[in-house]
């Protein structure tokens, strides 16, 4: 355990939409005591409890050497759109996970949690779903202690940049998500606050190997709350002879 008996956590992707979500979550935690969030360029968030390092991903092993950590939640990700091509799109949601991932490994964690995708599957013939379930499985292959994999699918939060059919799906998704049960259920839409909040969950979970979480999962992993260890009873004075 970190700090005072309290969690430290190393965070990657805190300046994105669940990132935020996910370091707000952090900073509001009793059971973490610091919070490591690496970036490209300063956050502009203080507290008192918050590291911000700034680094080159490529170099990133490197620069975090001698950083301890307990666990690791990695919120990278970007589009297609945004990276400009596929090849730059694997380069960050592949590329720089697994680069978090190691340098997360060197820093002693234990437990890693990342964002994938609700069907996310390494023979999808679809190139987005295929590189999330890549991603999965280069994770697992690292041999972390706990691999906690959240695959969300429409993430709902307001954006600097939303497009159109986003704006749509976000308006008529509060009436569709009651519509979908079973296992259509997976592919309700979840708020970035509930993916956040889950974040944090999983490191409370106690589970152990890898888990995969959908809709359920994810809604069931952000209400998870911090449980106190119990102080044991003082004990009791042996009986004197009389």
């Amino acid at each position: 355990m970190g700090e005072a008996d309290g969690k430290i956590v190393l965070l990657a992707g805190a300046s994105g939409l669940t990132g935020s979500r996910t370091l707000a979550a952090l900073l509001d935690a009793p059971d973490v005591t610091r919070v490591i969030a690496v970036s490209r360029r300063p956050l502009g968030t203080e507290h008192p409890r918050l590291a911000n390092r700034i680094v080159q991903f490529a170099q990133m092993e490197a620069q975090l050497k001698g950083v301890a950590a307990d666990a690791a939640l990695c919120c990278l990700g970007t589009t297609i759109r945004q990276a400009g091509s596929q090849q730059a799109f694997q380069a960050v949601d592949v590329g720089c996970v697994l680069t978090f991932a190691r340098a997360a490994r060197t820093a002693g964690a234990k437990r890693f949690v990342v964002i994938s995708a609700a069907g996310a599957d390494a023979g999808a013939k679809n190139f987005y779903l295929r590189t999330k379930g890549e991603m999965e499985q280069q994770l697992e292959a690292l041999g972390f202690e706990s691999l906690d994999i959240l695959q969300p699918s429409l993430i709902l939060g307001w954006r600097k940049e939303m497009r159109p059919l986003e704006l749509l799906a976000s308006a008529l998704m509060p009436v569709v998500n009651p519509l979908l049960v079973g296992k259509a259920a997976t592919w309700r839409a979840i708020s970035a606050n509930a993916i956040g909040k889950a974040m944090l969950g999983a490191t409370r979970s106690g589970r152990r190997g890898v888990q995969r979480y959908t809709y359920a999962g994810i809604d069931a992993l952000s209400r998870l709350t911090f449980a106190k260890p119990r102080t044991p009873p003082p004990a009791k004075a042996p009986a004197r002879a009389r």
